[in-house]
Order: structure tokens, then C-alpha cells, then sequence
């Protein structure tokens, strides 16, 4: 199935690493989720998707059906209902995932400043922006340095780009 660039995203990064039997678990139940998912009584063209065992992304291509307030409502209990069932956060904006090497990590905000302080982050580290909006910022500016996100603005007194 094809998504528009336009397509609407959510991105959900749980705060720790899922088990791939977890992210088995997860995809049947986004899938199940996708296809039943509706606003004002309309199928949705919806898709879902877990990466690197970390991020739960929705994409609603609206050009067949408009996700509503109380559609995307329902996108959030499902999401609360996966956090109960697997014992995970995936609403704490502030645990930023980064890569280090070729893993996927997280770390609570103060963390994350005392690893910028000791040099384990830098401005070249590569954060993920759970901001974008649509799928053409998914796949452009979903993973970049840190001296290209938002994340910066939350350290600008530790930083110097």
C-alpha cells in the first residue's frame, strides 16, 4: 500500500529496547489496531510500524479519510492500553533516544546533559526528532545530529555549534 509524503505520523518511543518476541506481540496488535481504525465511521488508510525494537510509528495517509480529535483519541488509549500490557513509558518527551555505534539508546533528560557533559554526546551524535509530522519528515528528519534538532534547544548553554 501506498502513503502519501503528506501522510500524518505519530512516533512513540518506549523507554527501553523491546524483546523481539515483545515487538512480534506489538505489531499483531498495531496491525489489528490499523485495520479497524476509523474516524466519523471511515476507514482510515492507516499503517504501523515498531523500528529498531524501540519506536511504535502510526501513519494516516488523510487523503482518503482525515484522522479526527476523537480518532486519534482512540490512537492514545490503544497506546496507553500497549504501555500497561508490556510495562513500558511511551509518553516521557523527555527520555531522548539517540544512537551510540549501532544501537539504539535512551536516557532521561538529566542524563543525557551529564553525557553531553562528559563527551559521550556531542553534536554530531545522531538523536531521534519523535516530533515529525508527516511521512517526508519521518524519512528525512526523524534521525539527525544533534546540532539539527530540537533537542538542541534544551542545552543551548552546554553547546556551541
Amino acid at each position: 500500500m501506498q502513503f502519501s509524503e503528506n501522510s500524518r505520523v505519530w512516533v512513540y518511543q518506549a523507554n527501553r529496547k523491546l524483546t523481539d518476541n515483545e515487538v512480534e506481540q506489538i505489531k499483531v496488535l498495531l496491525n489489528n489496531f490499523t485495520t479497524g481504525w476509523t474516524a466519523h465511521n471511515n476507514q482510515l488508510k492507516a499503517t504501523a510500524d515498531v523500528k529498531y525494537n524501540r519506536f511504535l510509528i502510526l501513519i494516516v495517509d488523510e487523503s482518503q479519510a482525515g484522522a479526527s480529535g476523537c480518532s486519534i483519541d482512540k490512537s492514545v488509549h490503544f497506546m496507553q492500553q500497549i504501555e500497561a500490557q508490556f510495562n513500558i513509558n511511551l509518553f516521557d518527551r523527555f527520555n531522548l533516544a539517540y544512537r551510540e555505534e549501532n544501537e539504539i539508546l535512551s536516557a532521561p533528560r538529566h542524563d543525557f546533559e551529564e553525557k553531553l557533559k562528559q563527551g559521550s554526546i556531542n553534536t554530531n551524535t545522531i538523536v531521534f526528532n519523535n516530533m515529525v509530522q508527516n511521512l517526508a519528515e519521518l524519512n528525512t528528519k526523524w534521525e539527525v545530529p544533534f546540532k539539527d534538532s530540537w533537542h538542541i534547544q534544551l542545552f543551548r548553554d552546554l553547546v556551541t555549534v
